[in-house]
Protein backbone atom coordinates (compact mmCIF):
# COMPACT_ATOMS: atom_id res chain seq x y z
CA UNK A 1 0.00 0.00 0.00
CA UNK A 2 3.03 2.55 -0.91
CA UNK A 3 0.31 4.60 -2.86
CA UNK A 4 -1.41 5.52 0.29
CA UNK A 5 1.46 6.84 2.02
CA UNK A 6 2.99 8.79 -1.25
CA UNK A 7 -0.14 10.26 -1.55
CA UNK A 8 -0.52 11.33 1.77
CA UNK A 9 0.26 14.63 1.21
CA UNK A 10 -2.23 15.22 -0.68
CA UNK A 11 -5.15 14.19 1.11
CA UNK A 12 -4.05 17.10 3.73
CA UNK A 13 -2.49 19.51 1.18
CA UNK A 14 -2.99 23.03 1.78
CA UNK A 15 -3.07 25.07 -1.32
CA UNK A 16 -2.97 27.81 0.48
CA UNK A 17 0.11 27.53 1.99
CA UNK A 18 1.99 26.67 -0.97
CA UNK A 19 0.62 29.54 -2.54
CA UNK A 20 2.07 31.68 -0.28
CA UNK A 21 5.48 30.20 -0.46
CA UNK A 22 5.94 30.16 -4.29
CA UNK A 23 7.71 33.01 -6.14
CA UNK A 24 5.78 32.15 -9.46
CA UNK A 25 2.09 32.02 -8.06
CA UNK A 26 0.80 31.77 -11.65
CA UNK A 27 3.09 28.80 -12.58
CA UNK A 28 2.89 27.29 -9.46
CA UNK A 29 -1.01 27.11 -9.52
CA UNK A 30 -0.36 25.38 -13.55
CA UNK A 31 1.99 23.26 -11.93
CA UNK A 32 0.21 21.70 -8.77
CA UNK A 33 -2.73 21.29 -11.44
CA UNK A 34 -0.93 18.99 -13.92
CA UNK A 35 1.11 17.27 -10.60
CA UNK A 36 -2.87 16.59 -9.62
CA UNK A 37 -4.37 15.43 -13.20
CA UNK A 38 -0.85 13.07 -13.14
CA UNK A 39 -1.72 11.78 -9.80
CA UNK A 40 -5.26 11.16 -10.42
CA UNK A 41 -4.61 8.72 -13.02
CA UNK A 42 -2.19 6.83 -11.10
CA UNK A 43 -4.69 6.71 -8.03
CA UNK A 44 -7.66 5.51 -10.76
CA UNK A 45 -5.92 2.69 -11.42
CA UNK A 46 -4.18 1.46 -8.14
CA UNK A 47 -8.19 2.46 -6.66
CA UNK A 48 -9.45 -0.06 -9.51
CA UNK A 49 -6.46 -2.95 -8.80
CA UNK A 50 -7.16 -2.75 -5.06
CA UNK A 51 -11.39 -2.47 -5.63
CA UNK A 52 -10.47 -5.83 -7.76
CA UNK A 53 -8.49 -7.51 -5.08
CA UNK A 54 -11.47 -6.43 -2.61
CA UNK A 55 -14.06 -8.53 -5.04
CA UNK A 56 -11.71 -11.32 -5.62
CA UNK A 57 -11.22 -11.52 -1.62
CA UNK A 58 -14.93 -11.14 -0.92
CA UNK A 59 -15.29 -14.17 -3.61
CA UNK A 60 -13.01 -16.45 -2.05
CA UNK A 61 -14.76 -15.99 1.32
CA UNK A 62 -18.20 -16.79 -0.19
CA UNK A 63 -17.14 -19.95 -2.32
CA UNK A 64 -15.27 -20.59 1.21
CA UNK A 65 -18.32 -20.85 2.68
CA UNK A 66 -20.29 -21.95 0.35
CA UNK A 67 -17.69 -25.10 0.88
CA UNK A 68 -18.06 -25.26 4.27
CA UNK A 69 -21.90 -25.69 3.81
CA UNK A 70 -21.77 -27.91 1.30
CA UNK A 71 -19.99 -30.17 3.92
CA UNK A 72 -21.98 -29.77 6.30
CA UNK A 73 -24.87 -30.70 4.34
CA UNK A 74 -22.74 -34.27 3.34
CA UNK A 75 -21.54 -35.21 6.54
CA UNK A 76 -25.64 -35.11 7.84
CA UNK A 77 -26.22 -37.35 4.48
CA UNK A 78 -24.08 -39.53 5.44
CA UNK A 79 -25.20 -39.77 9.06
CA UNK A 80 -28.69 -40.33 8.11
CA UNK A 81 -27.14 -42.86 6.10
CA UNK A 82 -25.35 -44.74 8.86
CA UNK A 83 -21.82 -44.23 6.90
CA UNK A 84 -20.19 -42.94 10.23
CA UNK A 85 -16.72 -42.97 8.88
CA UNK A 86 -17.82 -41.09 5.73
CA UNK A 87 -19.83 -38.45 8.02
CA UNK A 88 -16.24 -38.03 9.41
CA UNK A 89 -14.60 -37.44 6.33
CA UNK A 90 -16.95 -34.63 5.41
CA UNK A 91 -16.67 -32.94 8.76
CA UNK A 92 -13.11 -33.18 9.11
CA UNK A 93 -12.87 -31.64 5.67
CA UNK A 94 -15.07 -28.83 6.60
CA UNK A 95 -13.29 -28.35 10.12
CA UNK A 96 -10.50 -27.81 7.32
CA UNK A 97 -11.92 -25.46 5.22
CA UNK A 98 -13.36 -23.44 8.05
CA UNK A 99 -9.39 -22.59 9.13
CA UNK A 100 -9.58 -21.61 5.68
CA UNK A 101 -12.06 -19.34 5.82
CA UNK A 102 -10.55 -17.18 8.83
CA UNK A 103 -7.59 -16.76 6.74
CA UNK A 104 -9.38 -15.32 3.92
CA UNK A 105 -11.47 -13.19 6.10
CA UNK A 106 -8.85 -11.21 7.25
CA UNK A 107 -7.40 -11.18 3.83
CA UNK A 108 -11.09 -9.61 2.47
CA UNK A 109 -11.15 -7.24 5.99
CA UNK A 110 -7.66 -6.00 4.51
CA UNK A 111 -8.55 -5.44 1.23
CA UNK A 112 -12.00 -3.58 2.18
CA UNK A 113 -10.12 -1.20 4.35
CA UNK A 114 -7.59 -0.82 1.63
CA UNK A 115 -10.40 -0.11 -0.77
CA UNK A 116 -12.04 2.25 1.43
CA UNK A 117 -8.89 4.45 1.88
CA UNK A 118 -8.26 4.09 -1.95
CA UNK A 119 -11.72 5.78 -2.35
CA UNK A 120 -11.73 8.24 -0.33
CA UNK A 121 -8.22 9.80 -1.85
CA UNK A 122 -9.86 9.15 -4.84
CA UNK A 123 -12.51 11.26 -4.22
CA UNK A 124 -10.00 13.88 -2.18
CA UNK A 125 -8.46 14.26 -5.08
CA UNK A 126 -11.12 14.44 -7.53
CA UNK A 127 -12.83 17.15 -5.34
CA UNK A 128 -9.25 19.66 -5.03
CA UNK A 129 -8.61 19.33 -9.12
CA UNK A 130 -12.48 20.47 -9.49
CA UNK A 131 -11.69 22.87 -7.05
CA UNK A 132 -8.18 24.40 -8.08
CA UNK A 133 -9.97 24.77 -12.07
CA UNK A 134 -12.99 26.78 -10.67
CA UNK A 135 -10.63 28.42 -8.75
CA UNK A 136 -7.47 28.99 -11.61
CA UNK A 137 -9.03 31.85 -13.21
CA UNK A 138 -9.82 33.78 -10.10
CA UNK A 139 -6.10 32.95 -8.39
CA UNK A 140 -4.48 34.12 -11.44
CA UNK A 141 -6.86 37.33 -11.50
CA UNK A 142 -5.55 38.06 -8.09
CA UNK A 143 -1.82 37.36 -8.76
CA UNK A 144 -2.09 39.76 -11.87
CA UNK A 145 -3.91 42.45 -9.49
CA UNK A 146 -1.20 41.95 -6.90
CA UNK A 147 1.35 42.47 -9.58
CA UNK A 148 -0.09 45.36 -10.71
CA UNK A 149 -0.26 46.95 -7.30
CA UNK A 150 3.49 46.32 -6.79
CA UNK A 151 4.37 47.69 -10.22
CA UNK A 152 2.66 51.12 -9.27
CA UNK A 153 3.88 51.13 -5.62
CA UNK A 154 7.31 51.05 -7.16
CA UNK A 155 6.16 53.79 -9.55
CA UNK A 156 4.84 55.60 -6.75
CA UNK A 157 8.01 55.72 -5.14
CA UNK A 158 9.95 56.96 -8.21
CA UNK A 159 7.55 59.80 -8.54
CA UNK A 160 8.27 60.75 -4.51
CA UNK A 161 11.88 60.91 -5.84
CA UNK A 162 10.87 62.73 -9.23
CA UNK A 163 9.04 65.44 -7.01
CA UNK A 164 11.93 65.63 -5.13
CA UNK A 165 14.00 66.68 -8.52
CA UNK A 166 11.05 69.07 -8.87
CA UNK A 167 11.70 71.05 -5.76
CA UNK A 168 14.77 71.11 -5.72
CA UNK A 169 14.31 72.69 -9.61
CA UNK A 170 11.77 75.44 -8.17
CA UNK A 171 14.74 76.31 -5.66
CA UNK A 172 16.90 77.08 -8.20
CA UNK A 173 13.94 78.80 -10.72
CA UNK A 174 13.05 81.27 -7.86
CA UNK A 175 16.99 82.21 -7.95
CA UNK A 176 17.25 82.54 -10.98
CA UNK A 177 14.60 84.91 -11.34
CA UNK A 178 15.35 87.04 -7.91
CA UNK A 179 18.72 87.45 -10.28
CA UNK A 180 17.35 88.58 -13.13
CA UNK A 181 15.05 90.83 -11.11
CA UNK A 182 18.28 92.40 -9.56
CA UNK A 183 20.03 92.56 -13.12
CA UNK A 184 16.68 94.30 -14.31
CA UNK A 185 16.60 96.78 -11.03
CA UNK A 186 20.98 98.04 -11.66
CA UNK A 187 20.00 98.85 -14.98
CA UNK A 188 17.27 101.02 -14.25
CA UNK A 189 18.96 102.53 -11.52
CA UNK A 190 22.03 102.91 -13.92
CA UNK A 191 19.70 104.13 -16.74
CA UNK A 192 18.13 106.75 -14.32
CA UNK A 193 21.76 108.18 -12.89
CA UNK A 194 22.58 108.72 -17.09
CA UNK A 195 19.18 110.70 -17.31
CA UNK A 196 19.88 112.99 -13.86
CA UNK A 197 23.43 113.75 -15.07
CA UNK A 198 21.72 115.12 -18.75
CA UNK A 199 19.46 117.17 -17.17
CA UNK A 200 22.56 118.78 -14.66
CA UNK A 201 24.27 119.67 -17.32
CA UNK A 202 21.89 121.36 -19.35
CA UNK A 203 21.00 123.33 -16.12
CA UNK A 204 24.14 124.35 -16.57
CA UNK A 205 24.20 125.74 -19.99
CA UNK A 206 20.36 127.22 -19.41
CA UNK A 207 21.49 129.46 -16.74
CA UNK A 208 24.86 129.96 -18.32
CA UNK A 209 22.36 131.60 -21.24
CA UNK A 210 20.02 133.07 -18.86
CA UNK A 211 23.24 135.19 -17.24
CA UNK A 212 24.21 136.07 -20.71
CA UNK A 213 21.10 137.57 -21.69
CA UNK A 214 21.01 139.92 -18.79
CA UNK A 215 24.09 141.13 -19.01
CA UNK A 216 23.05 142.12 -22.53
CA UNK A 217 20.19 143.72 -21.58
CA UNK A 218 22.26 145.72 -18.77
CA UNK A 219 24.26 146.87 -20.97
CA UNK A 220 21.33 148.46 -23.64
CA UNK A 221 19.98 150.13 -20.74
CA UNK A 222 22.87 151.76 -19.70
CA UNK A 223 23.70 152.73 -23.51
CA UNK A 224 19.99 154.33 -23.12
CA UNK A 225 20.84 156.42 -19.62
CA UNK A 226 24.07 157.30 -21.80
CA UNK A 227 26.68 156.01 -19.53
Amino acid sequence: MGIISRFKDIMAANFNALLDKAEDPEKMIDQYLRNLENDMANVKVETASIMADEKAAKRKVEECESEITKMAEYAKKAVVAGNDDEARQFLSKKAEVSEKLTVLQQSYTLACENSIKMKEMHDKLDADIAELRSRRDLLKAKVKVAQTQEKINKMSSGYASAGDNLASFDQMEAKVNKMLDQADAMAELNKSEKTDNIDQLTSKYDETGKSSEVDDELAALKSQLGM
